[in-house]
């Protein structure tokens, strides 16, 4: 954690009651609450400080130095990310004085900055760019070394070029303070300071999660995703392959914002027509396989609680939900041991990448062998889940190509496509059908929410009791949050759960998923059932693949978004999903959590252990 992090929180935190102090920046006034930075008041007013260092999701560090300003009375200039505020003071944000200092500060960071902006993937979206072109930093004012030092690192999900990185040291800051996961750290010191991995070891080989959470808050283009588009469009002009794409929810609440929309604009059906005129011979909808999971997971939590309640069976409960591979690879890392607490069920990218190469492939009368799957997801950690060697119960790789949401942005822009101003276009049959449950997958407590529906009316009959199927408990931004459903009316082989209460919990990013599984080493989760945890602040809508930059507050209007569309929806229950009916009736005909479901829907994990993979 940032070490002035405590200072600024603490400065607000000394009095119970507001005490308001007078500001006064750029000759206008403000009062703001004691212990507010100059950064925020200066926001407050609209008025521009540059940052580089800082960002919403991370304590202060200040060490950039390019948010200084000047104080008047004070000889030397402030951070102004870091100076709370503790009595009337005077500042000035753009002085001569403060104009250079910037300026000396963006001629050292460029002249270490390797790298062709043309062929960037941070191109037109680099802050160090922004700021050059803002203080007119067009050329090279100190010597640059003749070769780039840093070898590129494309070992993994996460590409990593430290040539192009300039020292703010968010992505560190990322992976210690925000994920609690410490796969980055500083090397050296002085002009020497890098940044590296564990024992310089493949980044994927460490307790790295993959979840890309460094890439979204990373400044300029030192961390990229891998790039998998050139073999996407190979696919897509091979006239012998059958190249599908499923999309999830997240990416498409959080698309528009590549094409100036802003967020919280849903472009679902506009994507439909953009992915078919980029080539894509077939739309799907992931949220038919999130449909999918629920019945899958649902009828396997029913099953243990069974197995506890009636049989009396040692059964590991509460189960966690398995959708999220960055929580998988977090859990198999650092407590292998609480592995059998894991739903077995795939994830719905995974699910749906084993349908189509059985089920559909049938259907279609084509050879899995011709079929290229692609998924369009908010995440890095899907590329990493693609690949794993588990993922190949089809006799062949589910799914083939993850694309986050910046890398299908970037083909449609290459494929001169106005998405904005596209025709609406329905998903593909048989398999493109999904439900406002599987659309509520993007945001946190989003399976929850989707298995207390179907759930519930598995076990009672009855839809669940809440007005709207809007269950606001499991919703929120909060870290760590619980509920609880008493039930009423169990029936049939569910009727040892009537009279009682069922208890579930919802986190979110892996520094609040490591506390949850101190929870349950102390014992503070007995009488649990049912946990959800995503490995990204915010769930998928804030995955480490969507576009930068994100926010709480971005993150906010996306998961609006998509409980709006959730809302609109007709069919709101995955059980309701006639696809998925159809797919248990005429494929996996032994019902969810049989013979034929496990062998394609399910599967295992690995204890890797602190150190390595």
């Amino acid at each position: 954690m940032a070490e002035s992090c405590g200072n600024v929180k603490a400065a607000k935190e000394m009095t119970s009651a507001p005490e308001m102090i007078k500001v006064t920046i750029d000759g206008r006034e403000i009062e703001v609450e004691r212990g507010t930075t100059i950064l925020e008041a200066a926001r407050k007013l609209n008025i521009h400080i540059p940052t580089l260092c800082y960002h919403e999701d991370l304590c202060v560090s200040g060490s950039c130095r390019i948010c200084v300003v000047e104080l008047e009375g004070w000889h030397t200039l402030q951070a102004s990310c870091a100076f709370p505020i503790e009595r009337p003071v005077n500042v000035m944000t753009s002085s001569p004085k403060v104009r250079r200092a910037r300026r000396a500060v963006l001629d050292l960071l460029v002249a270490h900055h390797w790298g062709d902006c043309y062929t960037c993937k941070r191109n037109n979206n680099c802050e160090l760019q922004t700021l050059a072109a803002e203080y007119g930093v067009d050329g090279f004012a100190y010597e640059r070394d003749e070769e780039p030092p840093f070898e590129i690192h494309t070992d993994g999900p996460v590409v990593r070029d430290m040539n192009k990185c300039i020292g703010c040291f968010r992505c560190v800051r990322t992976c210690g303070e925000l994920q609690d996961i410490g796969a980055l750290v500083k090397v050296g010191r002085g002009e020497d300071v890098h940044i590296e991995s564990y024992f310089e070891m493949p980044l994927i080989e460490t307790l790295c999660v993959a979840c890309g959470q460094c890439i979204n808050r990373c400044p300029t283009g030192a961390l990229t995703e891998k790039d998998y588009t050139d073999a996407v469009w190979e696919a897509i002009d091979d006239p012998t392959k059958h190249v599908v794409i499923q999309t999830a929810p997240a990416p498409r609440a959080a698309m528009g914002e590549a094409f100036d929309l802003g967020p919280g604009v849903s472009v679902t059906k506009r994507l439909n027509t953009a992915l078919k005129r980029c080539g894509f011979d077939k739309v799907f909808d992931t949220n038919m396989t999130a449909d999918l999971t629920i019945m899958e997971e649902g009828t396997e939590l029913l099953l243990r609680l069974k197995k506890a309640l009636v049989d009396k069976e040692d059964v590991a409960l509460p189960q966690f939900t398995s959708c999220s591979p960055g929580w998988i690879k977090f859990v198999e890392h650092n407590a292998p041991d609480k592995l059998a607490h894991i739903s077995s069920c795939k994830s719905p990218q995974q699910m749906f990448g084993a349908i189509i190469k059985t089920y559909y492939a049938e259907q279609a009368g084509i050879d899995p062998k011709d079929i290229v799957s692609v998924s369009l997801m908010p995440c890095s950690a899907k590329k990493y889940e693609s690949q794993r060697p588990e993922m190949n119960d089809s006799g062949f790789q589910d799914v083939d190509y993850a694309l986050t949401t910046r890398e299908l942005a970037k083909m449609i822009k290459e494929a001169g496509i106005d998405l904005p101003n596209l025709p609406k276009s329905e998903f593909d049959d048989p398999v493109g059908l999904g439900s406002g449950a599987g659309i509520i997958f993007g945001a946190t407590g989003g399976v929850m929410e989707a298995a207390i529906r179907t759930a519930y009316e598995i076990v009672t009959g009855n839809q669940v009791p809440f007005d709207g199927l809007d269950i606001t408990p499991v919703r929120g931004m909060d870290g760590i949050r619980s509920a609880e459903l008493p039930i009423e009316g169990a029936k049939g082989d569910w009727a040892f759960l009537e009279g009682a209460t069922l208890k579930v919990l919802v986190a979110h990013g892996t520094a609040n998923a490591r506390k949850v599984l101190e929870m349950l080493d102390k014992g503070e989760l007995d009488g649990y059932h049912f946990v959800e945890i995503m490995a990204c602040p915010g769930g998928c809508l804030g995955g480490g693949g969507q576009p930068i930059p994100t926010t709480p507050e971005i993150r906010e209007v996306r998961a609006q978004t998509i409980y709006t569309e959730d809302h609109n929806m007709e069919l709101r229950k995955s059980h309701d999903n006639p696809v998925v009916q159809k797919l248990y009736k005429e494929y996996f005909t032994d019902g969810p959590c049989g013979h034929k479901s496990h062998k394609y829907l399910h599967t295992h994990y690995v204890p890797r252990g602190t150190k390595l993979c």
